[in-house]
């Protein structure tokens, strides 16, 4: 294992910050993941838990906010709903550099928190 991080984004404080600054979403999420939470009566905690998987993924590599785009890091889902890390760009040059071959990730939330827990093996 290289590392592990682990992240809680508060449902509510997110909710404003969405609000607040409607691009926001476009700067944070693919296209990809905006499609999956599209369909749900409220994508927020969907999106709160998308967010802390960036935030662990940094947390895992050692490094901090700013060492690669929020778009360079997005979860994905399979059929079985099994979600996966996607790396890219300056994320991707930082986990080469580390050594990780292979990331797991579980996002879970409440109606009040969102968690993700990452690991990079």
């Amino acid at each position: 294992m290289i590392g592990i991080g682990v992240d809680a984004v508060e449902i509510e404080r997110f909710r404003v910050s969405l609000t607040r600054t409607p691009t926001m979403r476009d700067r944070l999420f693919t296209a990809e993941e905006l499609a999956y939470v599209a369909p749900k009566a409220d994508p927020v905690p969907s999106l709160a838990a998308r967010f802390a998987a960036r935030e662990a993924v940094m947390k895992a590599l050692g490094v901090g906010l700013g060492s690669f785009g929020f778009h360079d890091v997005w979860v994905s889902r399979a059929a079985s709903g099994l979600p996966s890390l996607n790396v890219t760009g300056a994320a991707a040059v930082l986990a080469d550099a580390a050594g990780v071959t292979r990331w797991h990730v579980s996002l879970t939330h409440s109606d009040l928190i969102a968690i993700a827990y990452v690991i990079a093996e």
